[in-house]
C-alpha cells in the first residue's frame, strides 16, 4: 500500500476517495526504562529506551491504519498526520491518520 504525507500521487490518478483511516496505539512505560531514562536526563544524551518505545509506537499506529483503509477497499492513504500526546504519566499515545483512497498508474 502506499502511504504518504503528501495529497498527490506521481504517476497515479486519485479514482476515488474512501475515507478517513486510522490506526491508534497507547504505549505504557515501565519502571526500569523510566529510571534509565530519568538517568540519562541528568548526565545527558538520548534515552534510547524511550525513542524504541516511539518508535514502536507509530508502526503499529500505521500498520492500523492501513488495515482499516485495505478493509475499505484502499490502496493508498495521502495526507498522512502523526501525532504523538502524552496521555497521563508513564502512558503515550500514537494516532496516524490520512486519506483512504484508490488510485489508478497514469
Amino acid at each position: 500500500m502506499i502511504v504518504t504525507t503528501t495529497s498527490q500521487l506521481d504517476g497515479y490518478v486519485i479514482t476515488d476517495y474512501i475515507g478517513i483511516a486510522s490506526g491508534e496505539a497507547i504505549m505504557g512505560a515501565n519502571i526500569a526504562r523510566d529510571f534509565l531514562s530519568g538517568i540519562t536526563d541528568i548526565i545527558g544524551g538520548r534515552s534510547t529506551a524511550y525513542e524504541q518505545n516511539l518508535s514502536k509506537g507509530r508502526e503499529i499506529a500505521l500498520e492500523e491504519m492501513q488495515e482499516e483503509a485495505r478493509s475499505q477497499g484502499a490502496d493508498a492513504i495521502i495526507g498522512v498526520d502523526i501525532d504523538f500526546e502524552t496521555v497521563r504519566d508513564g502512558m503515550m499515545m500514537v494516532i496516524a491518520t490520512g486519506t483512504a483512497v484508490r488510485v489508478q498508474r497514469r
